[in-house]
């Protein structure tokens, strides 16, 4: 499994560059709009929904770890909390943008602010659904008992991508609702 390991890496890495040609435009265009609403002004941090996505690289981790000590019982409890904590953590980037969009009047076309937070805050949750795919995979593979011992490490190329999420999510959250205020 350790070409898994590689293209992993190696994917994280294309990810990593990606993101940070977001982060640096985000940063590059915050206050310079001067129409429209100001991140300052209707920005609120969801502190529980990134409380739950950070926990869930602990369930995933638990999970792997269950998993490669052969508890099949145990790698599912954490899997689908781990799917549940991603999940919640979408469900609060909806309800996010559905208040900024319909009581703020932000959209990505407002104003560059828009333009850069959707962009950015949207690239990361569209990684957060791909993980959520991929997690809702293999619970369903280990729910018809098709996951074995020894794709344990299978399960853990998965969590080195789960894990890279809610680090982007860190630098993220520190740019748009800390720095970027």
């Amino acid at each position: 499994m350790k070409t898994g390991r590689v293209g992993m890496y190696c994917l994280i890495a294309a990810e990593a560059a990606m993101f940070t040609i977001f982060i640096v435009a985000y940063l590059f265009y915050a206050g310079q709009s001067v129409e429209g609403p100001a991140a300052r002004n209707i920005l609120r941090a969801p502190i529980f929904f990134s409380i739950c996505l950070l926990s869930s690289s602990v369930t995933i981790h638990l999970a792997v770890q269950a998993r490669t000590h052969g508890s099949m019982k145990v790698f599912v409890g954490w899997w689908l909390a781990t799917i549940t904590l991603g999940a919640a953590f979408l469900a609060g980037t909806a309800l996010e943008w559905r208040h900024l969009i319909q009581d703020e009047g932000l959209t990505i076309a407002t104003n560059l602010f828009g333009t850069t937070y959707y962009a950015l805050v949207g690239l990361h949750a569209f990684h957060v659904t791909v993980g959520l795919v991929g997690l809702i995979v293999v619970s369903a593979f280990a729910l018809a008992g098709l996951v074995r011992r020894e794709d344990a490490a299978r399960g853990e190329v998965l969590s080195l991508y789960w894990h890279f999420v809610d680090g982007v999510w860190v630098v993220v959250f520190m740019v748009v609702y800390v720095i970027g205020r």
